[in-house]
């Protein structure tokens, strides 16, 4: 099941402040490469081989650093948000003609260590117009959001956490065009609110993945993520 994939990439990245007053996100260094090439390589070994970064603050620069992919042996695009930021549902929605049926999306701040194809059979298995996948958190690595249980997702959100909940939104999604029906072409939203529409409509698959999620969203994330690149370059040499 190759999926294509779609990479959430058009954030302002306030909290990278002043490191991303420069550059976008994307290309901060992680362990001697910028961080969107280690994402790249990640999806190449697990077979996706058509990729569209959503691009908005310095995307341009993605674009000239990442270029065509032939370096990688996939495919990338790029959708850049236009002239106002349209959150990343709406970026998403946008870039809809472009991307074939179903696919994944991710964060361009996440790396996702997981088995790509077992998430693309459970999706295809359930029959819905949406998966989420998510991680047994435990308020460890961020705050849990996701009420997880007996292999489905009963609560999500983001805003009002509850004790009960003890996973989190692992990061990556695998969607039909169909579940983005309800944005508006142009419509800026956020794509918390298409899966918390799927899980009211009784539409959303989950999946729980048993590795934690790592991201450079963060200072503290971006430390822990330059390590455990590392320690992966050097164990693969």
């Amino acid at each position: 099941m190759n999926y294509p994939i779609v990479v959430l990439a058009g954030g302002v990245a306030t909290r990278l402040r002043p490191l991303t007053d420069t550059i976008p996100k994307s290309l901060v260094e992680v362990a001697g490469k910028p961080f969107a090439v280690h994402q790249i390589e990640l999806l190449q070994r697990n077979g996706i081989a058509d990729v569209t970064f959503l691009i908005g603050h310095l995307g341009e620069m993605i674009a000239d650093t990442l270029g065509d992919g032939h370096r990688w042996g996939v495919r990338i695009h790029y959708v850049p948000d236009g002239p106002r930021a349209l959150g990343t549902a709406g970026a998403v929605r946008n870039a809809l003609p472009l991307i074939r049926d179903p696919f994944f999306v991710i964060y361009g701040d996440s790396y996702l260590d997981c088995d790509y194809a077992a998430v693309a059979r459970a999706f295809a298995a359930s029959g819905r117009r949406g998966l989420m996948t998510v991680c047994r958190n435990a308020g460890k690595w961020d705050r849990s959001n996701v009420l997880y249980t007996a292999g489905r997702i009963a609560r999500y959100d983001k805003l009002d956490r509850t004790v009960e909940m003890e996973h989190i939104d692992y990061g990556l999604g695998v969607f039909r065009h169909s579940a983005f029906a309800g944005v508006e072409p142009g419509e800026p939203r956020d794509l918390a609110t298409v899966y918390q529409q799927l899980l009211a409509d009784g539409d959303l698959a989950g999946y729980e993945v048993p590795t934690r999620f790592y991201e450079v969203g963060s200072p503290e994330g971006l430390a822990e993520t330059r390590e455990y690149l590392a320690m992966k370059s050097a164990a693969a040499r």
